[in-house]
């Protein structure tokens, strides 16, 4: 069974009792309960995981000490085991959300190479755009402005969860409108 009909046959049988039925009433929630919305936001978790998976797998290959472990020193830069981990568990990752989002997200069942290729590439220059926007730029701006307001962790995790909604947003956004888009959306 379709991981889709999966969640249909799911969602039909939830919302037929009556007191789960009364939920779907308030503005915006039928909306957030869709299919796309819920797998979107699920696979999202997924991806997360398997950038943790995959940074534990790395370390652990690494051994005792991971963390001091420095590759190479270029320009006087200490180039850290732990930098090379965070863009292999970025890239892995990336490429799992790229098919998550491909098969089971957004339905993009072309199989062309030249098809795959660009959604691919723009999949990755999306991503690679909401990181630096947003969650680079926007949290560095946001923390130095409220870091005078709040406390400096609160400051921190202020900006975290504020730039991280809207890379969330972003990322979709892209996906649905753009990398994604049906056919039928195009013309």
């Amino acid at each position: 069974m379709k991981l889709k009909q999966l969640y249909e046959n799911l969602y039909d049988k939830i919302f037929s009792v009556k007191f789960f039925r009364r939920f779907l009433k308030i503005p915006g929630v039928e909306k957030l309960l869709e299919y796309e919305m819920i797998s979107y936001l699920f696979f999202g978790v997924m991806t997360t995981v398997v950038n943790f998976v995959t940074t534990a797998l790395c370390n652990a290959l690494a051994g005792e000490g991971y963390a001091e472990k420095i590759l190479f020193r270029p320009f006087g830069f200490d180039f850290r085991w732990t930098y090379a981990v965070q863009a292999i568990a970025w890239i892995v990752s990336v490429l799992f959300s790229f098919v998550a989002n491909k098969y089971w997200v957004f339905d993009s069942r072309s199989g062309k190479a030249s098809v795959v290729g660009k959604e691919l590439l723009s999949f990755i220059g999306s991503r690679i755009i909401s990181f630096l926007l947003f969650e680079e730029l926007l949290f560095g701006v946001m923390e130095k402005l409220l870091s005078g307001v709040i406390s400096p962790s609160a400051a921190f995790w202020t900006a975290k969860i504020v730039s991280g909604i809207i890379v969330i947003v972003f990322n979709y956004v892209a996906s649905k409108l753009v990398i994604f888009k049906k056919k039928e959306e195009k013309a």
